[in-house]
């Protein structure tokens, strides 16, 4: 069985529309989609080609979805105020089987796959959505939220940078980012069956960028630029990420 864990979407339609092409081209049996489908440009489309696939298709909910669910429900999003306005228009994007859907999905998710065991997919951390860390976080920072976990390899997203780490005997391995990575621009996922690949595709990022700015996005310009023509590098976003990862 081969698996592609797609995480970080963003509402990055063009995007994931080439990496399912990728996806087909691999021959994947299984789709594992590792959190925040939303926020993003294009939420509503991103959730239709997702949840109408012709393929299995597995969700867990990332800090995204907790998010805009919020504010729907007209609860606080918990999330900077300078983010509001996206959280907001996200959420109201949403169609009544999307919000169900959304709502439904669990926090974690554990898959047997041959050659590899039971990999546990989680969004940030296998104990909270929202915990930061990097391929540069000490280890012994991690040992508390790795330490009872049961599988062969935890998958991981949320901080958009793929990687591949040892948390003691566990290993942990960072999906990256489908819509708005940090680093090389291009669109990261995860292929696991019977090894684990990184895989990064190809797009066509001037058209994906008029694409965005077409939309009533409210950060469309600053979407197209810095999530998908000149995305910050990796060591910027780490050293910004090294501010407010876990203790």
């Amino acid at each position: 069985m081969r698996v592609a864990a797609l995480y970080d979407i963003h509402g990055n339609l063009p995007a994931l529309e080439a990496v399912l092409e990728d996806v087909r081209r691999a021959r994947v049996d299984r789709i594992v989609v590792g959190g925040d489908v939303v926020p993003g440009p294009m939420t509503r489309e991103t959730l239709r080609v997702l949840l109408h696939l012709d393929l299995p298709v597995d969700f867990i909910q990332g800090n995204g979805e907790v998010a805009v669910l919020a504010e729907r429900a007209g609860r606080h999003p918990g999330v900077p105020e300078q983010f509001r306005d996206v959280i907001r228009w996200s959420g109201e994007q949403l169609d009544s089987e999307q919000e169900r859907a959304t709502a439904s999905w669990p926090k974690t998710l554990t898959v047997a796959i041959p050659g590899i065991g039971g990999v546990l997919f989680c969004h940030a951390t296998p104990r909270n959505d929202n915990e930061v860390f990097t391929r540069q976080t000490a280890e012994e920072r991690l040992f508390p939220v790795f330490a009872s976990v049961d599988a062969s390899l935890v998958v991981c997203g949320h901080t958009h940078m793929q990687f591949d780490r040892m948390v003691g005997k566990t290993r942990v391995v960072n999906a990256g980012s489908v819509g708005m990575p940090f680093g090389k621009p291009g669109a990261y996922w995860l292929l696991l069956g019977p090894d684990v690949q990184l895989r990064q595709t190809p797009y066509d990022l001037d058209k994906a960028a008029d694409r965005v700015r077409a939309t009533n996005y409210p950060k469309a310009e600053d979407f197209a630029k810095r999530s998908i023509l000149r995305p910050p590098s990796e060591e910027e976003m780490i050293a910004v990420f090294a501010r407010v990862e876990l203790k």
